[in-house]
């Protein structure tokens, strides 16, 4: 007899999103595993939950996915949670998923708040099909290059980045794409500063060079064949 892994998506911004169902695993597993103490500390506080956590993070998620598995095996559930949103997305957790289904231990998603799917409703593109391009290379050439790639992709294109490389993610889209390809902005969604922006690549460039924002933010550019 194994334990359970959960994997519980948590609020992007706005504790209110958590759902009933994240709090309810989030008070009965044995341990939580996140990504940085403060931040899970926090984000149990605020529910007042108290629990023991484990950290597992890029650094060393290789060897904390073991120790996970050894708890795992000893009978003891677990909620992997990240910073914000779904685990194992763009985050650390895949090699312990990984190693849980070689292990035949059952895996529960518990699915909750996301920046990915109501950055592409509000954006107004064909969302039908769309490419989840995810982060780009933090050093100028290589993400020019990849931008590069994308150029004539017909699929409407989600990009995200770090908050302090939003206007250098911006303006390599207008070198690349130019002055006039369509692009959404949804920045901090869910806090009380949330702002959606619609328009040309140049335009959001000066609109956002111009107030010196920083916070999270999601890209949404639309395809060479858009509507």
């Amino acid at each position: 007899m194994t334990g359970v892994l959960y994997l519980v998506a948590t609020p992007i911004g706005n504790y209110d999103d958590i759902t009933l169902r994240a709090l309810n695993v989030l008070k009965s597993v044995d341990i939580v595993v996140g990504e940085e103490f403060r931040e899970v500390k926090r984000l149990l506080k605020h529910y007042d939950i108290n629990k023991p956590i484990e950290l597992l993070n890029e650094h060393n998620e290789k060897e904390e996915s073991n120790q996970i598995l050894v708890f795992l095996r000893e009978n003891k559930n677990i909620a992997l949670v990240s910073d914000s949103g779904t685990p194992a997305f763009s985050d650390p957790g895949r090699i312990l998923v990984n190693k849980a289904i070689a292990n035949k231990i059952k895996i529960i998603p518990i699915p909750g708040a996301s920046s990915l799917l109501p950055a592409l409703t509000i954006s107004g593109f064909d969302i039908n099909k769309f490419v989840f391009v995810g982060w780009l290379s933090p050093k100028k050439e290589e993400r020019k290059r990849e931008l590069k790639i994308l150029l004539g992709e017909k699929r409407t294109m989600v990009l995200m980045d770090t908050p302090y490389r939003l206007l250098q993610l911006l303006r390599d889209i207008v070198e690349v794409f130019g002055n006039n390809r369509k692009i959404c902005i949804s920045f901090n969604l869910t806090l009380p500063d949330e702002e959606i922006f619609h328009g040309s690549a140049v335009e959001l460039y000066e609109q956002i060079s111009e107030r010196n924002l920083k916070g999270e933010f999601v890209i949404v550019i639309g395809g060479t064949n858009r509507e």
